[in-house]
């Protein structure tokens, strides 16, 4: 992790020789930084990806400090730009991506000319590499128009050479942020986290936009509360004939999420209510959702919800042993 004792371990060793004593001390000295207020020590940076050697070379970047994740879409590494801490998403090729069914998010996106359209609906070489370059400009793009709509997603700094510089999510501590996925929550959190994240998307309607693929797994969790994060596969709401079911999707996948703890989310209906509304032509940031739809007969299966919650405190002790072990 950022500021831990074993990025120190290297350069602090090296000047105590052998100094256990002194070692200690100096650890517990590094411990107590802010990791995003005072610089590495020397030795913490890693061998620079080529795929970021342009961007050091530039001076975008100043150096590339460890990598932080690979998933399906791209890798990312923490970097230092101008002094501050960011990190870097470098785009996998598409042969090397794990997304499936790309052809139901493309569809309505806009590209600059017809013969780039053209291009990309034959598959040629310059279509397939058109396709890549709308594929990670989406993403880019719908950062910087969610961002100045309020919707919590990372604050987006540059985009070059098919890397994007954006802001590093940190918890309370200055770490970078889990995964919603990897933390445990009360009911009352649950609540909580799941409204945060209904008004995100409701913005993001009110911005044209529908995430896509929203769940568990791309949503971090920083002392205010959950961020959204990976957008490439983000839709048009107005030109997608798969919007509806899209949105629905990504709803109702935070009402199983959240459901695990709070067991009354699982008998609600905010995607159809939510869509229904922007059809009308009535929705806005604000505006006040129940959770239910007239012409839903979702209701709540009792034995389901009792499953549900035995299978997430399941889960919960098993990472609590994994944690301990």
């Amino acid at each position: 992790p950022l500021g831990s004792v074993h990025s120190v371990r290297g350069s602090v060793g090296e000047e105590v020789g052998g100094n256990q004593r002194a070692f200690r001390g100096a650890a517990r000295t590094w411990r107590l930084l802010t990791p995003l207020s005072l610089p590495f020590p020397p030795q913490a940076t890693m061998k620079t990806p080529r795929s970021l050697e342009p961007l050091v070379s530039e001076g975008i970047v100043d150096e590339v400090i460890r990598p932080l994740k690979s998933g399906k879409e791209a890798s990312v590494y923490v970097v230092r730009c101008d002094g501050a801490i960011r990190c870097a998403k470098v785009y996998k090729e598409a042969n090397q991506r794990g997304f499936h069914k790309q052809v139901l998010y493309r569809e309505g996106r806009k590209v600059r000319n017809s013969r780039q359209a053209r291009a990309m609906e034959k598959g040629s070489r310059y279509g397939r590499q058109q396709q890549e370059d709308v594929w990670q400009n989406v993403e880019v793009d719908a950062l910087y128009r969610l961002a100045a709509a309020g919707v919590r997603v990372p604050q987006p700094y540059n985009y070059v050479e098919g890397v994007l510089l954006m802001e590093l999510v940190v918890d309370e501590n200055g770490e970078a942020a889990p995964r919603l996925n990897d933390i445990e929550l009360t009911g009352e959190q649950a609540l909580d986290y799941h409204g945060q994240l209904i008004g995100n998307v409701v913005k993001m309607l009110c911005g044209g936009l529908i995430h896509g693929d929203l769940s568990e797994f791309n949503i971090l969790v920083d002392a205010q509360g959950p961020v959204i994060i990976d957008l490439p596969q983000a839709v048009d709401a107005a030109a997608n004939n798969n919007a509806a079911r899209m949105l629905e999707r990504d709803v109702n996948n935070l009402a199983a999420y959240f459901g695990r703890y709070a067991p009354e989310l699982l008998a609600t209906s905010y995607g159809k209510e939510i869509w229904y509304i922007y059809e009308s032509g009535n929705l806005t940031p604000t505006t006040k959702l129940t959770g239910h739809f007239k012409g839903s007969n979702k209701q709540a299966d009792l034995e389901s919800i009792m499953r549900e919650i035995d299978d997430a405190r399941e889960e919960a002790l098993r990472h609590k042993l994994e944690r301990a072990g």
